[in-house]
């Protein structure tokens, strides 16, 4: 099971972090990805995370999110973090983290959490 948390309302040109916490599985044998979902939007790609984790580890950003959006993971922890910089309206939607396999398409994804809501005012 994936549990995402730290979703909330934050002004433009704020941060937040967001924590994607597993259990029930070999968490770090897996790759993590981050997607959102705009109201009447489809969902899209954030970020995703190698199971390595570290300085080796294979990073993929959207480039609306690029040097703004950090993706880290803390395999002892069994947790993966979204940490978000310079928020703008648009980045407005329900994240979800999942684990699966690497990649931008949610089909390589088998587990995904519930969801949080980041809110972005202008």
């Amino acid at each position: 099971q994936l549990q995402a948390s730290g979703g909330g309302l934050v002004q433009a040109g704020g941060s937040l972090r967001l924590a994607c916490a597993a259990s029930g599985r070999t968490f770090s044998a897996y790759a993590v990805g981050w997607f959102r979902q705009a109201p009447g939007k489809e969902r899209e790609f954030v970020a995703a995370i190698s199971w390595t984790g570290g300085p080796t580890s294979y990073v993929d950003y959207v480039d609306s999110v690029k040097g703004r959006f950090t993706i880290s993971r803390d395999n002892a922890k069994n947790t993966v973090y979204l940490q978000m910089n310079s928020l703008k309206p648009e980045d407005t939607a329900i994240y979800y983290c999942a684990s699966g396999g690497i990649g931008r398409a949610s089909r390589r994804y088998d587990y995904w959490g519930q969801g949080t809501l980041v809110t972005v005012s202008s």
